[in-house]
Parts: C-alpha cells; sequence; structure tokens
C-alpha cells in the first residue's frame, strides 16, 4: 500500500500532478513550506488527518482499502471442505446469492 511505505512520495506526486510549488500548497492547506519539505523528504511521518487535509489542499481525494491477506490459518479456509463438496450447480447458486448480497450492500 502506497500511503503506508512512502507518505511523502505520494504528496510530492499529487502535488506535482496539480502543479503546485511546496510553497503553493502550503499556502492552501495553511501550513508551513517546512513542513511540506519535511513530509515529501520522509523526514517526518503526517498523521492521517494532516496527510488527506494535503492532499486534499492539492485536489485529490484518498481513498483507503482493505485487503485480506493470504495466511495458512485463516477463518476463510474452514468452510473450504463443505465448498468442495457441493456440486457444481449448488456452487453457481452460492456464487449467485453471494453477488447479490454484494450488490445489496454496496447500495446502503
Amino acid at each position: 500500500m502506497e500511503l503506508l511505505s512512502d507518505p511523502g512520495g505520494l504528496l510530492r506526486s499529487a502535488r506535482l500532478r496539480a502543479g503546485l510549488s511546496q510553497r503553493q500548497l502550503a499556502r492552501r492547506a495553511e501550513t508551513s513550506q517546512s513542513l511540506i519539505s519535511q513530509i515529501e523528504q520522509g523526514l517526518t511521518s503526517p498523521t492521517m488527518a494532516t496527510w488527506i487535509r494535503l492532499l486534499n489542499a492539492a485536489g485529490f481525494e484518498p481513498h483507503l482499502e482493505i485487503r485480506p491477506s493470504v495466511t495458512r490459518k485463516s477463518h476463510m479456509l474452514e468452510d473450504v471442505a463443505r465448498i468442495l463438496s457441493l456440486t457444481p450447480e449448488q456452487r453457481l447458486l452460492e456464487v449467485a446469492n453471494l453477488s447479490r448480497f454484494v450488490a445489496g450492500a454496496r447500495h446502503v
């Protein structure tokens, strides 16, 4: 995830894509140019709120996403035996049900 590995690099990329100098971004975000520089150089790590405020000032809106990691001791693996025992038609029915559930959840 780029945010966690290099928030300064992502801020610099957003600033440059917006065509802003560090000073211009600092004015828009009501902060100091030196703070922008320190973050971009990795000398300081901004809080999430500060990082979002700076990206917003550059004209960007970050979107965070979580993804399941692959692990051998996952509770998600507990259902494998049951799924493998289903017929292909039963598996397709489960996928269709899950698809309807996810579509409904997106509209909430």
